[in-house]
């Protein structure tokens, strides 16, 4: 192993989440995004045919717009008025949050969030006035951390749902925060849309000294342009820098503006320290492809530290994560293809959700992207396709390295089968477990192939309509074959959540603010 990736390992532990094989501490397990439960191995390819729903609780939440409940997350040996538990922790949409028991699915406690601010506005699926980020666990002072819908960071205790810390004002209220990170005693989020008047950027909080607690921010853009509403919130790597891609808006770096890119802040105090914005960047303007609609993973392979996004026009940017655009700021190691979206639209096509990013037994990297509607006509060819899927899948890619330029580049490798609406996928042992989400992504009566300004956008209930419900699926991971799916295990579809995976479960949510567990069968003794 070399020096530099002997030192990339080390900051990677120095800046984990301190999880054991029944922790899923943050959105995509860890704060790079990865998606990887590197310690799970109950699962795996030769048994994930044995799975089957363990339980269903139905916690007392109602949805606003289209939102219901967060990704799930997973703490373990948690000291609660019942025992010592492993404990699955959903937020939902309106103000609140609960602790359900891993092992038999009833709720160990619940709490309703009070708010003491009214949203100028109705909710609407743009801007719900929701609570809307993933919380984060800390697990060395065991506290669970959350954004309230009126924009206070509160703390509370992941046995009792006590208070810890807070509440104290973090971002704007009914503000869109996005899942929270937490590295060396300080949260991350990130904002978009504008909505609750709150500025799109990068916000953190240092949260060391309760009563002395100092914040950050990077704003991108004025009012709501350059939105930060990829699925993970900010994303940490383990090179000490934040990264968090943007939507459309303004680009002129000399004003601070940094619409259509990707930016990278210091660690402490959230300082702009590098940024790529692609050559096209007028068109992503123009045409409402936001980069942002993804959130970035960040991971190393060989001497290189890389950084992998992608966005609605239906291409991923693989960068060096410690030089984004080069000196130029517009040259990244490697563009794909186009991958999706023909049809130049800019909702339900392209990339979407959350890139995620695993290590195999051989020490290669390999790249997994939600796919939204059918495959472009210019898209690479996969070796291993599992059938046609227009309504959308996952595309997987190893890194490989340039014969001419030495640079890594992503090489397909397989295309799922047909996901309708597939959710960010997660890894563990060597399946990848994906939800499809069953959504309807429609959002405006037109169907988003003309200018923003003139479409009319379809109300909560028309966005609610033609859903279908949520399946999951695992997937080999080096194939990309069908091992297992739910078929109608689940009732109802489900709106920008995602999965967790800890101690041989699988856990996923949906609208009617149900979490489900999935587990193998018990061996007949």
């Amino acid at each position: 192993m070399t020096k530099c990736s002997i030192r990339v390992l080390c900051a990677a532990l120095f800046l984990s989440t301190f999880a054991n094989a029944a922790d899923w501490p943050t959105f995509a397990h860890d704060p790079q995004r990865s998606g990887w439960a590197r310690e799970e191995f109950t699962l795996s390819a030769q048994n994930v045919t044995d799975l089957e729903l363990k339980w269903k609780t139905k916690v007392n939440n109602k949805p606003k717009a289209l939102a219901a409940l967060t990704a799930p997350l997973v703490a373990s040996d948690v000291v609660t008025s019942q025992g010592t538990k492993t404990l699955v922790y959903v937020a939902g949409s309106s103000n609140n949050i609960h602790a359900i028991d891993a092992q038999s699915g009833s709720i160990v406690w619940s709490r309703e969030l009070q708010s003491y601010s009214t949203p100028g506005k109705p909710d609407q699926w743009l801007c719900p006035n929701n609570l809307n980020a993933t919380p984060v666990i800390d697990r060395r002072a065991g506290i669970l951390y959350l954004i309230t819908m009126d924009g206070k960071l509160l703390g509370v205790d992941l046995g009792t749902g006590s208070n810890r810390f807070g509440p104290i004002q973090f971002v704007p209220p009914f503000s869109k925060s996005w899942s929270l990170n937490f590295v060396k005693g300080v949260i991350y989020t990130s904002l978009s849309q504008g909505c609750g008047g709150g500025a799109s950027g990068l916000y953190s909080m240092d949260v060391r000294e309760p009563f002395n607690s100092t914040s950050s921010h990077l704003l991108v853009n004025n009012a709501g342009g350059g939105g930060m509403w990829g699925r993970g919130g900010p994303v940490i790597g383990a090179n000490g820098k934040v990264y968090g891609a943007t939507g459309d808006g303004l680009w002129e770096p000399s004003r601070g503006f940094y619409g259509s890119s990707i930016v990278a802040a210091s660690i402490d105090d959230l300082r702009l320290v590098d940024y790529y914005t692609p050559r096209n960047w007028k068109d992503i303007n123009d045409y409402d492809w936001d980069i942002s609609c993804t959130s970035p993973v960040w991971f190393a392979n060989q001497n290189y530290q890389l950084l992998a996004v992608g966005g609605k026009e239906g291409v991923i940017y693989l960068m060096d994560a410690d030089s984004l655009g080069s000196k130029d700021h517009h040259s990244p190691l490697f563009i794909t293809p186009r991958l999706a979206n023909d049809e130049d639209t800019f909702e339900g096509k392209g990339v979407w959700g959350a890139l995620s990013a695993w290590t195999d037994v051989n020490g290669e990297s390999w790249v997994y992207a939600p796919i939204w509607g059918p495959a472009s006509k210019k898209a690479p060819k996969f070796p291993i396709s599992n059938g046609d899927a227009p309504h959308g899948q996952i595309m997987a890619f190893k890194i490989a390295f340039d014969s001419a330029t030495k640079k890594p580049r992503l090489e397909p490798q397989w295309a799922s089968c047909d996901l309708n609406v597939p959710d960010p996928p997660v890894i563990a042992n060597g399946v990848v477990f994906v939800l499809s989400t069953g959504e309807n992504v429609q959002q405006t009566k037109e169907g988003g192939v003309i200018k923003w300004n003139k479409l009319t956008l379809l109300t909560n209930a028309e966005r609610e309509g033609r859903t279908q419900r949520a399946k999951l699926y695992a997937l080999d991971a080096t194939t990309g074959k069908v091992l297992w799916d739910s078929g109608e295990m689940m009732d109802t579809w489900v709106h920008f959540s995602g999965l967790a995976v800890a101690d041989g479960r699988i856990y996923a949510v949906d609208h009617d603010s149900q979490v489900y567990s999935f587990g193998l069968r018990a061996k007949a003794k």
